[in-house]
């Protein structure tokens, strides 16, 4: 937890600002732990423990912003860092649209505890640490004679942060992680080295899946065995649940601020209007008790607050925060989501395989854009070929193109297979007509 004393030192130093020049200040004080221990074909790789503590200072002096950061939590030191930063902000231009939050937007307490801690983080033994990363690389080393390098891997860390600002908020907050990762390389035909990984992460040690990591990333890596392309065509497309946050990426990115104030969004002027499927419902839910992303205010200190992002298809809000509100002169709304949800359907990805005759399943993305003005996309692909609502081929080497917009028009069906260790819980999903070129 942060403690009282640098709670103190985080008000001292916002008011040594206001004393010394600057109109109004914030300050957020952060302190963390971490651990990461990589294991490769038995051997301990890498091993390594952290600690940090550091002090954000944002300054508004005469119409101008500076943003400065140290880990120096000495008094004297921080004073003559202060005052630095305060004349260094007199030779900035004049930006009169950065400003504190309208305090009336700040959270000003009194939510249910979020649980983001685990109480036992800190009673974790390292040896189970070192023992979980050699379990999961055991489950990969000398399993299949194909096999050119097998990982086990890991990490944990905790964070704790308390801000405040000049008008009036003060909050704080806590988060702890763990995660445990298996990566797995084989000989493919000719050159080929096909790569595959699977991982799970907690909030809760004792809620960690701790058997069949380096299992399932043997698993998937075996199946990329005698990948070929197969002909292009317009086929239904289901993404597997490690990879459809992906196309949703470039639709939350255009609904942010800076998107939007800088006309470089594919969903400018989108708002109260049907952009996507009327089967598709994505909701901002930041107040999951225990949930990865959840929290009670922003980066700015501003309140989230459950919303319907797309309902049935029509856009109900854009992520926009003070600095861009105030250029385009808005409301702003919040900096960005925090737990994103989405309608949920009746089966898991082996579900919607089974639905189709024909079809591509996408299990993985290799590169490839999308066109943030337009939504015009072009992805490199894996994954398999359905037939009979079976999986068949393995393919590669192969892009999938078109417009997001047109996409999330044609999605079928959603899955119910959400990854809740991820803030972004969007299940595998079915889209018909899409676009595939290969041979």
């Amino acid at each position: 937890m942060i403690s009282n004393e640098h709670k103190l030192l985080a008000q001292w130093a916002m008011e040594f600002a206001l004393r010394n020049g600057s109109q109004a200040s914030r300050v957020s004080l952060y302190t963390g732990f971490s651990s990461s221990i990589e294991v490769r074909d038995m051997k301990i790789d890498k091993l390594q423990q952290a600690s940090e503590n550091g002090l954000v200072i944002n300054i508004f002096v005469d119409g101008r912003y500076g943003s400065f950061s140290t880990n120096r939590l000495n008094k004297a030191e921080l004073e003559r860092f202060i005052k630095e930063g305060i004349n260094s902000t007199r030779f900035l231009a004049e930006d009169k649209f950065r400003t504190l939050p309208d305090s009336s937007f700040y959270y000003k307490g009194g939510g249910v505890p979020l649980d983001l801690i685990d109480p036992l983080f800190d009673s974790i033994n390292p040896d189970d640490k070192v023992g979980l990363a050699m379990k999961v690389c055991e489950e990969i080393y000398g399993k299949d004679k194909r096999i050119i390098s097998s990982n086990g891997s890991y990490g944990d860390e905790k964070s704790f942060k308390y801000m405040v600002a000049s008008n009036g908020f003060e909050g704080e907050s806590a988060n702890s992680s763990i995660t445990l990762v298996g990566n797995v390389s084989i000989k493919g035909e000719g050159d080929a080295r096909p790569e595959s990984y699977w991982y799970d992460s907690s909030i809760y040690f004792d809620e960690l899946q701790k058997d069949g990591i380096g299992t399932k990333a043997i698993e998937r890596v075996l199946q990329k065995l005698g990948q070929q392309k197969i002909a292009s065509g317009k086929y239904a497309m289901v993404v597997d649940n490690m990879n459809s946050s992906r196309l949703l990426s470039p639709v939350i990115g255009a609904l942010y601020g800076s998107a939007i104030q800088q006309k470089n969004s594919f969903l400018l002027d989108k708002q109260d209007k049907l952009v996507l499927g009327s089967n598709v419902t994505i909701k901002d839910e930041p107040h999951l008790v225990k949930a990865e992303g959840a929290r009670y205010f922003d980066s700015e200190g501003v309140a989230t607050t459950p919303r319907a992002i797309f309902n049935e298809g029509v856009l109900n809000t854009y992520f926009i925060d003070t600095y861009n509100a105030n250029k385009m002169q808005v409301k702003s709304t919040i900096s960005s989501p925090s737990i994103l949800t989405m309608q949920h359907g009746m089966k898991d990805v082996n579900g919607l395989v089974a639905s189709l005759e024909k079809g591509i399943l996408v299990t993985g993305f290799n590169g490839g854009n999308c066109n943030s003005t337009t939504g015009d996309f072009s992805y490199g692909i894996e994954g398999f070929h359905i037939e009979n609502g079976k999986t068949t081929q393995p393919i590669s080497e192969m892009n999938v193109t078109g417009n997001m917009v047109t996409l999330w028009n044609n999605l079928s069906e959603a899955g119910n297979d959400i990854r809740k260790s991820s803030s972004w819980r969007i299940p595998s999903l079915l889209f018909k007509d899409v676009d595939f070129s290969g041979l």
